[in-house]
């Protein structure tokens, strides 16, 4: 099977990924220009095997018998960011191989506002439109421009502005409708420069006010206070990739918070009052008379608390949306996930939905 493109045959994937779980590709494609990634598709196509797109791994589960197939590996790198305009906002271009943290470090500390709560999240820039990323009252979509994508069905490159994405909370057009129609080559962000830290997060704004002196920080100090807050807030959940932290190897959080409109709210507290729950239900509005509920809240009540463990993996002892790899098995880690969404559902009423994309299901 001829191809220009280079790639490597029989190649573990656990390496790749945050989890460290699941089998080797039988050919592993890593794109490093937009040619590169045009070549390896038309090669998929001309010898008929199935793709699967990954870019820093942090957000996909991998099976245990690998993949049988071209795993495409996005590793376009590269900033741009345009002059400043009139409103104080910048333009700031980004490929799609670009890891995320180190862009937000950067971005930060030349003083530019609007991804400073997305602070120590794992994985590239390319893969954050796809699934709205946010965590701590911020998200991607608050600040996206556009985005750039390759079209899977006819190789071409499309611009997307931030409108056609279809963003909602944890998803968009990319996640839905278009699923594995596009490979996100690029994303424009626009972001202000010199603004005020985004503090929605009660939990963060807490700590941030908390700190010392913070009131009298220049802009961009006070900007680099609220990423450091941020990193030990998920440091403490182990939600910054660390090596010497077992509980670190999990995609994050491994199931979205359910929103619920007023009838599904009430029926959940129903339940809990009916098996003698005192305790308030933690949730916050989320909206057209819908409210978000902390699907770690549902998780440990429906009977799996922190440190919960078995066959290899387990529930974090640092968070309960976290189910971490503790050296067992892929087919470890989807049982104890649909244990516990079965959990939920028994006591609550609530299907949960999982953040991270099993590759090769269906």
């Amino acid at each position: 099977m001829p191809m220009t493109h280079w790639f490597e045959e029989h190649v573990p994937l656990a390496p790749h990924t945050t989890l460290g779980l699941g089998g080797p590709a039988r050919w592993l494609s890593t794109a490093t220009t937009g040619t590169a990634l045009v070549e390896a598709l038309r090669w998929a196509g001309e010898v008929q095997v199935p793709v699967w797109v990954m870019g820093g791994g942090s957000n996909v589960v991998i099976p245990d018998e690998g993949l049988d197939g071209l795993v495409l590996k996005i590793a376009l790198r590269g900033v741009t960011i345009e002059p400043e305009t009139s409103d104080g906002s910048s333009l700031v271009h980004v490929e799609a191989g670009e890891p995320w943290d180190p862009l937000v470090a950067a971005l930060t500390s030349q003083g530019f506002h609007g991804v400073e709560c997305l602070s120590g999240i794992p994985g590239y820039a390319g893969a954050t439109p796809i699934q709205n990323v946010g965590a701590y009252g911020q998200e991607v979509a608050d600040s996206i421009v556009a985005v750039h994508a390759l079209d899977r069905t006819t190789l071409e490159t499309v611009d997307l502005g931030a409108a056609e994405c279809d963003f909602g909370y944890r998803t968009s057009r990319f996640k839905g409708r278009d699923r594995d129609r596009y490979i996100v080559t690029g994303v424009v962000f626009r972001l202000r420069a010199h603004g005020s830290p985004t503090l929605r997060y009660p939990e963060l704004r807490r700590a941030v006010e908390a700190l010392p002196d913070y009131s009298s920080l220049a802009p961009t100090a006070a900007l680099g206070a609220v990423r450091e807050t941020v990193l030990g807030l998920r440091r403490r959940k182990s939600m910054v990739i660390d090596p010497a932290d077992p509980n670190t190897r999990s995609v994050g959080s491994f199931f979205m918070n359910p929103v619920l409109d007023d009838p599904a709210m009430a029926g959940v507290r129903e339940r809990w009052a009916g098996v003698g729950g005192a305790d308030e239900i933690p949730s916050f509005p989320a909206g057209d008379g819908r409210t978000k509920v902390s699907a770690a809240w549902l998780v440990e009540h429906a009977g799996f608390p922190r440190g919960t463990t078995r066959r290899g993996v387990g529930v974090s002892p640092n968070h309960a949306l976290a189910l971490v790899n503790l050296a067992g098995t892929t087919a470890a880690l989807l049982d104890l996930a649909s244990d516990i969404e079965a959990a939920v559902t028994s006591r609550f009423g609530i299907a949960l939905e999982r953040e991270p994309v099993l590759l090769g299901a269906g």
